[in-house]
């Protein structure tokens, strides 16, 4: 297996924006640093090969301590460890040994050509050697499932980014009113996650006022908020690499008018029979059904959609209010790896494995059958951990009953 760092990216020219590590080099190495790979070597005598960047006291002076060939060795304890540039050199000889490479292809860089010319030469030779790797597979074939899984450790640094990141969230519902900006919102919740230790906001932060909140990945968050209109945050801290991810829907007023209060209160009915449906043994299927059904029944008593509830299911009459999955899987990544279907059946749950559960109803101007709901974009969203018993909802403790709900929007630290 042969995991490379990210790339350092640039915005333009020499303008370099902010590291962020390679997910699976971490994962199976502790590494973070630019210029890094790792070779896990499997069979008989499995071995990890490091190569990192050397010391360098000019580059030390601009960017920070490197740490070097003994550093590496020292905390992540490898079998091996060589300076970066030695990679061309080396790499060729562990890839021979091997009957196949995990590698993820796309980058198109000397890495990438390195892999395609081991596959070139066990072409040419292995017929008479037998040796050399004859395919090159995704290291998620691999890793996706170890991911899936949470152990203490990764457990204990989800819970610490929920925990940052609720603190985010109370700080942009204190600062949520008519007149306020969109960014303003997003800086008191991203300032936020920074003062209370996380690293900052594990994605982009959505803020999103009145029909911005019908925009399922708004995050210009450039508008002013208005009188008696929605604001929809979604958003997350990291901490240690790991992710939070909540939604919360806040009255700009403080106040849920009527049509806001039942749409709510409709999304909240369906986020409580999703959750309840996260348990061993069930499926991500059976939650999105769940929170799809509550949301059907609910869409047909407001009016909005006609028929049973079976009915609108059957033809899908409800996606152009609920056009999204319930969940996605959290972790090192806010879009955590791992299949939803497997063998061609929706994946059962696992203690140990943590899902969002988001349902929403958007009610987009101009949108059929909107009525007096137009305008109106409604999504509630939780981290749940599947554990021996049922479930825990990690962010339990930011509250989604109207009411309490109402009390955190322009309320004082």
């Amino acid at each position: 297996m042969v995991l490379p760092s990210a790339s350092v990216q640039y915005s333009s020219r020499d303008g370099e924006r902010p590291y962020h590590a390679d997910r699976e080099l971490y994962y199976v190495t502790g590494a973070t640093e630019p210029e890094t790979t790792a070779v896990v070597s499997g069979g008989d005598e499995p071995r990890l090969t490091l190569f990192v960047r050397d010391r360098d006291a000019e580059a030390e002076l601009w960017n920070g301590v490197r740490l070097g060939v003994e550093g590496a060795q020292e905390r992540f304890c490898p079998d091996e460890c060589h300076p970066i540039s030695e990679l061309p050199a080396r790499l060729p000889g562990l890839l021979d040994r091997a009957d196949r490479v995990f590698y993820r292809l796309g980058r198109g860089d000397a890495l990438e050509r390195m892999v395609l010319e081991a596959l070139t030469r066990a072409r040419a030779k292995g017929p008479r050697t037998g040796t050399g790797p004859r395919a090159v597979v995704d290291p998620g074939e691999i890793l996706d499932d170890l991911r899936l899984v949470k152990d203490a450790y990764e457990l204990d640094m989800i819970r610490r980014a929920v925990d940052i990141t609720l603190i985010g969230h109370r700080a942009a519902a204190a600062a949520i009113s008519p007149g306020a900006g969109e960014w303003a919102v997003e800086g008191a919740l991203d300032g936020a996650f920074r003062s209370a230790g996380g690293a900052g906001p594990a994605f982009e932060t959505i803020v999103g006022a009145g029909r911005n909140a019908c925009v399922l990945h708004y995050v210009v968050n450039r508008d002013v908020i208005g009188d008696e209109e929605l604001v929809l945050v979604d958003a997350g801290a990291e901490y240690a690499l790991y992710s939070g991810d909540v939604t919360r829907t806040y009255p700009s007023g403080g106040r849920f008018t009527g049509p806001q209060r039942d749409v709510y209160q409709v999304v909240e009915a369906s986020r409580l029979a999703a959750v309840a449906a996260v348990a061993p043994g069930a499926t991500v299927t059976d939650v999105h059904d769940a929170a799809t059904r509550v949301l059907v029944e609910g869409l047909i008593s407001l009016g909005v959609l006609a028929g049973t509830a079976d009915e609108v299911i059957d033809r899908e009459g409800h996606k152009q209010y609920f056009p999204h999955r319930t969940s996605h899987w959290l972790g090192l990544d806010v879009h955590d790896p791992g299949d939803y279907v497997r063998d061609g059946a929706p994946r059962r749950l696992e203690p140990g494995m943590v899902l969002t559960v988001e349902p929403g109803l958007y009610f987009r101007p101009g949108g059929d059958g909107n009525g007096g709901l137009a305008g109106i974009g409604v999504r509630i969203e939780d981290d749940v951990l599947v554990t021996e018993g049922g479930h825990e909802v990690l962010t339990a403790a930011l509250p989604t009953q109207i009411g309490e709900v109402e009390a955190l929007v322009g309320a004082s630290a």
